[in-house]
């Protein structure tokens, strides 16, 4: 770290990026998927019935009814209403894990046929939501672990973002500047168009995820104010989230039913207006129903209403009294997950995505080429030939593993109990040979060979996607077009977009594979120098 304050800030930018850099490439393609995971899920469950425009007070009297047969004793019930992007009509229950001590419960579920209100089965599956989740809770690893990762990971990226920014000295120019057919230098140029174009979406989704993790990595502010432990720790989010909700008295009352109060939440609302409607502690004097509206206002977060479940009367609106502090935090919930915006607006949030993992993915590349090239003529060191090995693994593997996991929905039998773990087995497993396969043929194969290799393999895993499904199910591209469902046929084109995209990384990697290498470290060393001078 000798020298200058802006060479000082250019080492501490690359190794801030270097450092968590496959995590962060990771992070952002998952994360990128959970833009349209609710589409994603309607792909992966194809027995799912096309969403009919029904009345919800028709749908919520059909929900109520198939409760009262399987969870009559329930003291909990919620109904979620299918929606423009979320199709499924699901009914929701609690029961008692140890119904002698009746203080561990489990939730149980049903997906309802809009039209007749009697349970559909679809296949198990994780879907587009374990895709979702994955991107900061990861995967077989402990939650509040994944948590401290990946909340590490983005105050790296954090970090990563605020020293580019200064040493970036002509960034303006470097956004409009972009050389291609230049080999070494395109990749350079491209890095830096990846890291200014797409900037305040990174500055966003950086520090509103470490906000939204922060309950994690930061609890002394709690422990300060309420004290340690669990209860605490659950008196604190009772209040700060607001959540109007009662505990049991103990004593017995006839509550009223949901539908009961819909007339009077229609006059407040208006029709068709709800997401999900829920009844707690019911058969209790203590018992409520709590609602929330479809959509957002703007970037407010959407409104939840408590009613009496005895009497009907309006206990409290989410959106009165709420704090400033609050107010932040929810903001920063809606700019993060994209939860306000329409479908062109997430395509947005996607493709700066996608930027995100190429930035990281450019970067990563150009440092080991930097090193490659200074290595002794003899040949460059196992630790350096690992990171480049590694990169095409995970640069490649990764979207090979989430095709395979595609693959894998549609191959496994629906009966097959323990499907939805086995698809999420069949990505790392997938991910892990990609990862591996370079080691294996070592010396068999140039670096070169082995992208073309996995690009080859990533460009047919999604290119046959579409076939895959067309071969598997009655949902497929014909059927989707002619019923006008574009969720269902935007999957397919993307997986067939990407395919093509790969395709054509794979025929630039092959059309250059016999050209004489670049000295890549020399045109790096020549930017940072004419970067740095003052």
């Amino acid at each position: 770290m000798n020298g200058t304050f802006r060479q000082s800030m250019s080492w501490l930018h690359t190794w801030a990026g270097l450092v968590l850099g496959w995590l962060l490439y990771f992070m952002f393609i998952t994360g990128a998927i959970g833009y349209f995971y609710a589409e994603v899920d309607r792909w992966m469950k194809p027995e799912a019935p096309l969403e009919i425009t029904i009345d919800q007070s028709q749908l919520l009297r059909l929900a109520e009814n198939r409760l009262a047969q399987v969870a009559a004793d329930a003291t909990y019930w919620s109904v979620d209403f299918p929606t423009e992007r979320y199709k499924d009509f699901v009914i929701w229950w609690k029961v008692p894990v140890n119904k002698a001590i009746g203080t561990d419960w489990a939730w149980k579920d049903e997906k309802l046929a809009p039209n007749t209100g009697q349970p559909i089965v679809v296949r198990n599956t994780g879907g587009g939501e374990f895709l979702y989740r994955m991107h900061f809770s990861l995967h077989y690893i402990p939650t509040l672990v994944a948590y401290w990762v990946t909340s590490l990971a983005a105050m790296f990226m954090l970090l990563a973002l605020i020293t580019g920014i200064i040493i970036h000295k002509k960034i303006f120019k470097d956004f409009f500047t972009f050389r291609p057919g230049k080999k070494q230098r395109s990749w350079l140029d491209m890095h830096n168009v990846l890291s200014v174009l797409p900037l305040p979406f990174y500055l966003m989704i950086t520090y509103s995820g470490l906000i939204l993790l922060m309950f994690t990595t930061m609890p002394g502010g709690i422990s300060a104010s309420y004290g340690v432990g669990e209860e605490n720790k659950s008196h604190f989010f009772k209040e700060a989230f607001n959540s109007n909700g009662r505990e049991t008295s103990g004593l017995a009352a006839k509550g009223i039913s949901m539908s009961s109060v819909l007339v009077t939440i229609e006059k407040r609302l208006g029709k068709n207006q709800l997401r999900y409607i829920e009844i707690e502690n019911r058969g209790d004097s203590h018992a409520y129903i709590r609602l929330a509206r479809q959509g957002f206002n703007g970037l407010s977060e959407k409104e939840e209403l408590t009613y009496d479940g005895i009497t009907g009367e309006l206990i409290a609106d989410s959106l009165r009294g709420i704090s400033a502090a609050r107010q932040f935090y929810d903001l920063m919930n809606v700019l993060h997950e994209g939860k306000f915006s329409n479908t062109l607006l997430r395509c947005l949030y996607f493709i700066s995505s996608l930027m995100g993992a190429g930035m990281i993915a450019t970067g990563v590349i150009l440092w080991a080429g930097k090193r490659r090239s200074k290595a002794p003529k003899g040949g460059a060191n196992k630790g350096l030939l690992l990171v480049e090995y590694t990169n095409s693994g995970v640069i490649i593997g990764l979207p090979i593993a989430i095709a395979a996991y595609f693959w894998a929905n549609r191959l496994i039998p629906v009966s097959f109990e323990a499907r939805a773990d086995w698809e999420v087995h069949v990505l790392f497993i997938t991910w892990t040979l990609m990862l591996l396969y370079p080691v294996l043929i070592s010396g068999k194969r140039s670096l070169k060979q082995v992208w073309l290799d996995q690009l080859l393999l990533a460009a047919v895993f999604f290119s046959l996607i579409p076939l895959l499904n067309f071969l598997t199910t009655d949902k497929h591209l014909v059927t989707n077009f002619y019923q006008q469902d574009w969720g269902l046929l935007g999957f397919d084109l993307s997986m067939l977009m990407f395919g093509l995209g790969f395709a054509f990384a794979a025929k630039k990697v092959h059309r250059n594979n016999t050209a004489k290498p670049s000295n890549i470290g020399s045109i790096e060393s020549q930017f940072e120098t004419k970067a740095l001078k003052t």
